[in-house]
């Protein structure tokens, strides 16, 4: 199993409306790495789900229900999506700030390449976070 973050401003996708849709394809993403990304989460993979711009924070799990398959949402070929459907909200989000501060997260992608969008996780740093969430 593989472990990653999402990130979605809550204004445009927020966890709230994601577990009322209870699945949704992942898309919108227009960055290489964060496309290959994708492209590497395999159904079952788990998935943090992170408000960015406003809360900064990890609030839920997800899981990968259906692998990488074309953006409905663009012609362009080089683009796909995943559909993820919601696991877990945590008890307290894990802000952005306890991550940068946590000593066992500091190589963790969303210190280290802030604006990437779809990013792995080790599973240590995945546990690490979800300890933080659920106390």
């Amino acid at each position: 199993m593989n472990y990653f973050l999402v990130k979605s401003e809550p204004f445009k996708y927020s966890w709230q409306q994601f577990l009322k849709d209870k699945r949704t394809y992942w898309d919108g993403v227009r960055n290489y790495q964060a496309r290959n990304n994708l492209q590497a989460m395999k159904e079952g993979d788990l998935v943090l789900f992170y408000h960015s711009n406003e809360g900064k924070e990890v609030v839920g799990i997800a899981k990968v229900v259906k692998e990488a398959y074309q953006d409905p949402t663009t012609a362009d070929e080089r683009w796909v999506v995943v559909d993820l459907s919601p696991v877990e909200t945590l008890k307290k989000p894990v802000t952005l700030e306890v991550i940068k501060a946590d000593e066992q997260l500091q190589d963790v992608a969303l210190v280290r390449q802030g604006r990437l969008s779809v990013m792995p996780l080790t599973r240590a740093h995945f546990d690490r976070i979800i300890a933080l969430g659920n106390g």
